[in-house]
Order: C-alpha cells, then structure tokens, then sequence
C-alpha cells in the first residue's frame, strides 16, 4: 500500500512537472515609449523630380550660312546681349549697302523734285499776277498751273519711295543682325552645335533640330516634381516644401509651392499625376547645382510640433496598437484615435498615454492579444 502511494505521488509530480515545461514561454519583445514630438501631414512625389532653370533658351539662326566667329566655348558665362556666334555676312553687307545707297538716291531725287515744285509754283504765282493785268494768255497760265500741279505730285511721291527705300534698308539690317547670334540673357553656355566654317540651316517646319547654342540661366533654379492627382486638390501656391537632392543626401533645402500645373498627365492609366514647381527660399550658396539633378519633395500641409505620437509602422488593422501590460506582463490590444499622419510617425488623440510602452515591430511571429512577453528593450527613443 505504501508503494503504491509514494508511486502516486511521483506521478502526480510528474503531470505537474510536465504541464509547467509544456506551458507557452513569453516571447522576448521589443518595445518602446510612446511620446511626443513633431507630427506632419506630407504630399511627396510619385517619381523623382527634376532641378529645371527658370530660363533656358535653345538659340539658332533664323537663316542659314557658313560659321565665320565663335565666340564662346561650352561653360562659359556669358552676359545679355553679348555675340556668340556669326555667321558669314558678305553678301548681306553688300545687299546693305545696295539699299543704303538706293535710299540716298532716292532722297536727293525728292529734293530735285521737290526744289522743281517751288519754282514751277512761284512761276504760277507770277504769271497769275501778269494775268490778272491782262498781260498773259490764259491757255499760257493753264498751262504753267498743270506744270505746277505735276511738280507738286512728283514732290509727293518721292516721299513715297523714301518710305520703300528705309523699309527696304531696315530689312537688310534685320536680315543682317539675324546672322549674329547673342544672348538674350546672362547666363551658362550648356552645348555648342556647330564649328567654325560649317554651314548651318534653319530647322524646318515641324522638324526639330539640335539648337546652335544651349543658354541657361542657373541664377533662378526650381524644382518640378508629379504628385498623385488625389492630393493636387489639397496643395496650394505658398505652401512649405522639404527639399532634397540624390547628389547631396543627407541634406534638406526649405522651398515654397510656386505653381501647380492646370491639368493632369496622364503617362499610364492608373498613374495620373499634377506637376507642381517648387522654388527655394534661399537657395544654397555654397553648393553648385547643376541644371537637370534629380529631387524630391515633401510638401507640408500640416503640422503639429508637440504631438503625442507612435511610429506609423507599429499600427494594426483597425486603428489598434498593441500595448505593454507591466502588471500581467502580455500585450493588450488597444484602440486608438488617430489625427495627423505620415509613412514614419501618426498623432494619437486617446487610448495611449504618454510613456506607455507598445510593440516597437510587427514583424514578429506570434505577437498578438493577452500573449506574455518578455521586455527586451526597456524604452527605445526615436528621433
């Protein structure tokens, strides 16, 4: 009898023994504290933006001919108005000086027609006052009147062909000047097409061609960048924009909205974007920029400095977080109510309190309600 209650109780130890090994471990988990800090609302860009001049000229020559001076090289800086490339003007010079000399022709036949008028005139005026004495024929008077008259049309139509003459001179020194090319601006000399001695021809209607000089102004720079056609209707000229450029990482350049284009692009079906052009408050001094760098932005549309908030990532299905329960030692899974909102940090409005501890990832296997837990990490503070 003795044996066999000391064998009863061994295995009652054993059941027990058994059923406290077999029972769920806690899993070791990370957590961190909820706290408070700057929370915002953001609109970033669909693809990478691009750092675009504010001016940028693709100059060529309205005319064709043969290079004769180049007068830049690609890089320089060139200032508004000054010469960069000319083409070869001899017979426009002489076509010049053809109409040059036939407006001088014609205004020294003006005054020989015109000094012709004065006499004819004062010989009308004298043989009217012989006339009225009786002392000239009639037909004679007509006839120094109608000689008179016609002088006074010849007169006048030199005029007329003084006009064609400078008209056709003001051409020839337009089609002159449309030989040489200038600047229209200051600016940076970004490509050259064309060497000297070659010849260069106007582009045809409707066929683009490669322009003799590529101008940029790189003393105005902005940035155009596509976001989603949902969020277009909630940006506005003035907002504040983060700035950044893959050549300079790590670094953000303050910006505003400048403008946010009037109709939609569609490049695909299901990816309709608005471009937006962004331009810097003050644009950075000591760093060159180069026309066509890649950038991104985020445009602020609201913000809150001292938000009570947890990293976006931790968040459930259904607004719920999972907490840390110190006294039980498991995870309960709360509700919260959220405001602001953005892919790194969300405001909580209730159903977490400062320094409560929740879940730091979900990416752990097994993490769900009233499961134990073992703190891993005590706080994690992010910044």
């Amino acid at each position: 009898m003795r044996k066999l209650l000391i064998g009863s109780s061994m295995l009652a130890c054993l059941v027990v023994l058994g059923g406290w090994l077999s029972r769920p471990q806690p899993l070791p988990v990370r957590l961190l504290e909820v706290e408070r800090g700057p929370v915002e609302t953001l609109v970033a860009n669909t693809r990478a933006g691009t750092l675009k001049s504010c001016r940028r000229s693709h100059l060529s020559f309205n005319v064709g001919g043969q290079v004769a001076e180049l007068q830049i090289a690609e890089g320089q800086r060139v200032q508004a108005g000054q010469v960069l490339m000319r083409l070869r003007q001899d017979e426009q010079q002489a076509r010049l000086q053809e109409a040059e000399a036939r407006l001088e022709a014609q205004r020294n036949a003006r005054e020989q027609r015109c000094q012709q008028a004065h006499l004819d005139r004062r010989d009308l005026d004298r043989l009217g006052q012989l006339a009225d004495r009786k002392l000239v024929a009639a037909d004679r008077l007509d006839q120094a009147e109608t000689k008179a008259n016609l002088a006074k049309l010849m007169c006048n139509a030199s005029n007329v062909l003084i006009r064609e003459a400078d008209a056709s001179l003001q051409l020839q020194r337009s089609l002159l000047e449309q030989t040489t090319l200038r600047a229209p601006f200051a600016g940076i000399v970004a490509e050259i097409n064309g060497e000297l001695g070659e010849f260069v021809t106007p582009s045809p209607p409707g066929i683009p061609t490669p322009p003799a000089v590529d101008l940029i102004d790189d003393s105005c720079l902005y940035v155009e960048a596509p976001i989603d056609e949902v969020d277009a209707a909630r940006v506005r000229p003035g907002t504040a924009v983060r700035i950044t450029l893959d050549a300079f990482r790590g670094q953000q350049f303050a910006g505003r909205v400048s403008r946010i284009a009037p109709y939609v692009r569609e490049l695909e079906k299901q990816a309709r974007t608005v471009d937006v052009e962004v331009r810097f408050d003050q644009p950075p001094a000591n760093l060159v920029l180069l026309t066509g760098y890649s950038a991104d932005v985020e445009i602020l549309l609201e913000q809150r400095e001292r938000a009570l908030r947890i990293p976006t990532e931790t968040l459930l299905e259904g607004q719920r977080v999972l907490r840390y329960d110190p006294s039980a030692r498991v995870l309960r899974e709360v509700a919260v109510q959220t405001g602001l909102s953005n892919w790194r940090w969300t405001e909580v409005l209730a159903g977490l309190d400062e320094n409560a501890r929740i879940v730091a990832s979900l990416e752990q296997e097994g993490l769900k309600d009233t499961v134990s837990v073992i703190p891993v990490d005590a706080t994690e503070t992010r910044q």
